[in-house]
């Protein structure tokens, strides 16, 4: 394949790289008297576009018809990655445009009444480009791998009197250099040595690029006049929890709004009766972290009721909202929460599992949320893009502190710091804080991981992506992880926390236990006289290839990576008293990446193998994450979690 015969994969996907943020709210859907909700997941009809080009679906219009006629098609689960589905190489590797197809019944009522309700097709995720049609008409399409979008479909299904509609989605998983994450495209037109037309797809990250359909695609109802949106924000004032709401309202001009939060036994504990307003909940039960108080997690309810007048139609809607009352504050030195010294000891994880690759999958969930338990990890970070709505939900419950992190992973070339990934970037963090920015576990944001920082345009770059996303939620800090020089580092002086990515006696003098220490006491001395500003060792760890061992530690070995564990742990037990305020292993399960000589079926740092299995360095992270707990004097009975 040439440049010229793939430009119309990129031109397509950067047409709308500038587009701005979907308008109004993204409330995760949920089921009441007055919403409907219909989950579309199982098999679609799938079908890869192989042709030289990668744009045959598009000048043949596959979307006008039933896909299975326009060629061969296979069985395809959603949600899942494509990649390792079936036994074609081709398609695991594949870089291109796929399609997606499903035929979804609708119920008769959402049609036929009058005025009837609103129709909307969600998309939880689709990697990294999606273009979707109902009964072959355009309805939207969606630039970015891991937040969900959306269309009003009402006017397409309610002027068809077919019982069912034809969902196609196309999804293109290839990366520019204006792309998040970035990417480049290499062709290789020398036929002696490649096939004709060869090319492959570059990435400056160390995780597999899985791509498909990854999380839900459902239907859901509204009325005609509905809720939009609602923001909430917490104070506390001695014993008093102040929970601060605003509501918006879509389809009327004419809507009384009233709210009610209760408490977990369903007791009403402050109502108002405005769009807007704060709430006083005396002797409110604050939200804290797992294994700093007795009832971690702790989640109000509040029930919004909205009734509305639209042309000559009442109209009424409900939607509940889980609250934590919770603060968050950051000092030279400190990260606190409820006004209480917090220590992040935790992970970082990935969406990533065999088979499924980065499809929602509801076992693997909650496996890794008893493992978090088993471990006494308080904290993870989204490591290295949104994760699912189902995972949060889980953390705000089970008082699981996040860094919410975009998927600005791999930003190393100077172009991806120019105007239209600056426009594109500023875009995904107003749509990650609009879906995350009423969760009590999001404790901080993040807007990169390991970017080019020193290079010159890096310093308008961040300072313009931190400002943002501070005018969008001034109530979190925000961050992104370094591994530049502490000194050069143009992004440092606009973030709240520093962030370091360090890796000593493994990237930088493999095998040399000894420098560790002295490394790292170095690294957050010079940080910390620099910019004074609390740090976290964000990354940390070494690989290792299951049940190896040697003694002496070898590298790749089990007791390698309990021994670098061990000396980074005994410069975190001293500066943790002046100012590292945590700690997030690299990684909390094994995971695949892109084939290299130094990969051996997917990165190995994991404490957990792939398939969730302990590796020894998971017992020496055990025993000192419970310790750490233990010094918070509030551990909860382990039978309690979940």
């Amino acid at each position: 394949m040439t440049a010229g015969r793939l430009s119309f994969i990129l031109s397509f996907c950067l047409a709308c790289s500038a587009c701005v943020a979907l308008r109004g709210g993204m409330l995760t859907p949920r089921e009441n008297p007055t919403r409907e909700l219909k989950e579309l997941s199982g098999v679609w009809k799938f079908r890869a576009d192989f042709s030289p080009n990668r744009k045959r679906g598009f000048e043949e219009q596959w979307y006008k018809r039933r896909l299975e006629e326009s060629g061969s098609v296979i069985d395809m689960p959603v949600p899942a990655s494509f990649n390792d589905i079936t036994q074609d190489v081709q398609l695991r590797d594949f870089i291109g445009w796929v399609w997606y197809e499903r035929e979804a019944s609708i119920p008769h009522h959402w049609t036929s009444s009058d005025p009837g309700p609103r129709v909307l097709l969600r998309v939880g995720s689709a990697h990294y480009y999606s273009v979707v049609w109902v009964n072959g008409v355009l309805v939207t399409q969606h630039e970015g791998g891991h937040l969900p979008f959306e269309a009003d479909i009402t006017s397409l299904v309610q002027s068809d009197p077919s019982p069912s509609c034809r969902i196609t989605i196309a999804v293109n998983n290839t990366l520019s250099l204006h792309s998040l994450p970035p990417g480049t495209v290499t062709y290789n037109p020398d036929t002696s040595r490649y096939p004709p037309g060869y090319f492959v797809q570059n990435i400056d990250f160390d995780f597999f690029n899985y791509a498909g359909i990854h999380r839900p695609v459902i239907l859901y109802t509204t009325p005609k006049a509905y809720i939009d949106d609602i923001t909430v924000t917490t104070k506390i004032n001695e014993n008093i929890g102040l929970v601060l709401y605003n509501v918006s309202v879509e389809g009327s001009t004419e809507a009384t709004v009233t709210v009610t939060l209760c408490d977990k036994k369903g007791n009403n504990v402050a109502t108002g009766n405005t769009s807007s307003g704060a709430l006083k909940v005396p002797n409110a039960n604050l939200w804290w972290p797992y294994l700093m108080h007795k009832d971690p997690g702790y989640l109000y309810t509040l029930e919004v009721h909205m009734k509305a007048k639209s042309h000559s139609y009442l109209f009424e809607d409900q939607y509940t909202l889980p609250v934590g009352i919770r603060t968050v504050r950051v000092t030279e030195n400190e990260f606190l929460i409820n006004e209480k010294q917090f220590y992040f000891h935790g992970v970082n994880k990935h969406e990533d599992s065999d088979i499924r690759g980065k499809g929602l999958d509801w076992p693997l969930i909650m496996k890794d949320f008893n493992l978090l338990h088993w471990l006494g990890a308080n904290s993870f970070r989204t490591s290295h893009y949104p994760y699912s709505e189902e995972i949060m939900d889980l953390c705000d419950k089970y008082g699981i502190v996040v860094i919410d992190e975009s998927p600005g992973v791999g930003i190393k070339q100077v172009e991806s710091f120019d105007n239209q990934s600056l426009s594109h970037h500023l875009v995904v963090m107003e749509e990650l804080v609009r879906r995350d920015k009423n969760r009590p576990s999001v404790v901080m944001w993040s807007v990169a991981n390991e970017p080019a920082s020193e290079l010159p345009p890096a310093g308008y770059y961040f300072k313009t992506v931190i400002t943002h996303t501070k005018a969008l939620d001034p109530t979190r800090p925000v961050t992104f992880v370094s591994n530049s020089h502490f000194a050069r580092d143009k992004g440092a002086p606009y973030v709240d926390v520093i962030c370091v990515n360090s890796y000593f006696s493994w990237y930088h003098d493999p095998g040399h236990l000894e420098v560790i220490q002295i490394q790292l006491n170095t690294q957050f001395e010079d940080w910390y006289k620099t910019y004074h500003k609390p740090i976290i060792q964000s990354e940390y760890g070494a690989d290792v290839v299951p049940g190896l061992h040697s003694d002496p530690p070898l590298m790749f070995t089990e007791e390698y990576q309990k021994a670098v564990m061990q000396e980074y742990h005994a410069v975190f037990d001293v500066k943790r008293k002046e100012y590292v305020i945590g700690e997030l292993i690299w990684n909390f399960a094994d995971f695949m990446t892109v084939q290299s000589t130094t990969r051996v079926v997917g990165n190995k740092k994991g404490i957990f193998t792939r398939q969730r299995q302990p590796k020894a360095g998971a017992f020496i992270l055990r025993d000192r994450y419970w310790n750490l707990a233990n010094e918070t004097g509030q551990l909860p009975p382990r039978s309690r979690f979940p």
